[in-house]
């Protein structure tokens, strides 16, 4: 994923014996950020989201303290801390995190859960883990959730998983499911890098912008044209700063999902 400072960071899935986390800018500079051990995580097969405080999140499959996979926090210069252990109940998260418009992380876990075939989950900023479903066995609404949930600009996530489905259905058919936290819509900018100069056109995603009124950056005023019911253009207005877009439609203020960063 890219960064707010504009450079790469990835993970690896086996470097040193449990992989590692690094960085590559857009010329090909390599730095290697941090190498997983036993006691902070194995197998980083999840993406790494950047979260609003500018640290990085993400999971691991296994390690730990209970050879269960681990949340974990890395900050731009690469320092790690372990914020969740799981257990064998809540565990192998395989998908990556996903950083919702509440501010809470949520995730997935592949083998966690009541009946060890997965399990959703959600993560808050105060180290509180709290179990939101327990996918069953063969089940018609799906098994084995290996990918991250992806939150719609109509505030609800989607994802899928890797068996499940119909009924008959041999292993590895899975389902494409929904879940809803009852959070509402919100703006998102594509592409997902929110950074540009003044006079630059960016380009919006959200829900019921027909008959947009005003679109601002961080309270500055921006000229724009609604495109259609889910996409409208904007450009950085002179005298903008850093923060969060906000889109006025006949129904609600719409606010973006991430802060968009005016470049010099």
């Amino acid at each position: 994923m890219q960064g707010i400072d504009g450079d790469f960071y990835g993970t690896t899935l086996g470097a040193g014996g449990g992989g590692m986390l690094f960085k590559i800018t857009a010329h090909g500079k390599f730095t290697a950020l941090h190498t997983f051990s036993s006691t902070d995580g194995q197998f980083a097969t999840g993406p790494i989201i950047q979260a609003s405080d500018g640290n990085f999140y993400g999971t691991t499959a296994k390690g730990g303290s209970n050879n269960s996979g681990t949340v974990y926090k890395m900050t731009p210069a690469g320092a790690l801390n372990v914020l969740y252990n799981f257990t064998g109940l809540h565990g192998a998260p395989t998908a990556g995190l996903v950083q919702a418009t509440d501010g809470k992380l949520y995730g997935a876990a592949s083998r966690g859960g009541a009946f060890a075939v997965g399990e959703l989950f959600q993560f808050t900023s105060k180290r509180k883990y709290t179990d939101l479903h327990n996918f069953k066995f063969r089940s018609t609404t799906g098994d084995l959730p290996e990918v991250s949930l992806f939150q719609h600009t109509n505030g609800t996530f989607y994802s899928d998983t890797y068996e499940g489905g119909l009924k008959g259905c041999n292993d590895g058919c899975g389902v494409l499911y929904s879940l809803s936290m009852g959070l509402g819509p919100f703006v998102s900018f594509v592409p997902s890098l929110s950074s540009g100069k003044v006079g630059k056109t960016i380009q919006i995603l959200g829900q019921g912008l027909t008959g947009t009124t005003n679109v601002s950056f961080n309270g500055v005023s921006a000229t724009f044209s609604a495109v259609s019911d889910t996409y409208l253009t904007a450009k950085v207005p002179a005298g903008a700063t850093t923060g969060s877009v906000t889109v006025t439609t006949p129904g609600r203020k719409l606010t973006s999902n991430k802060v968009f960063r005016v470049t010099p």
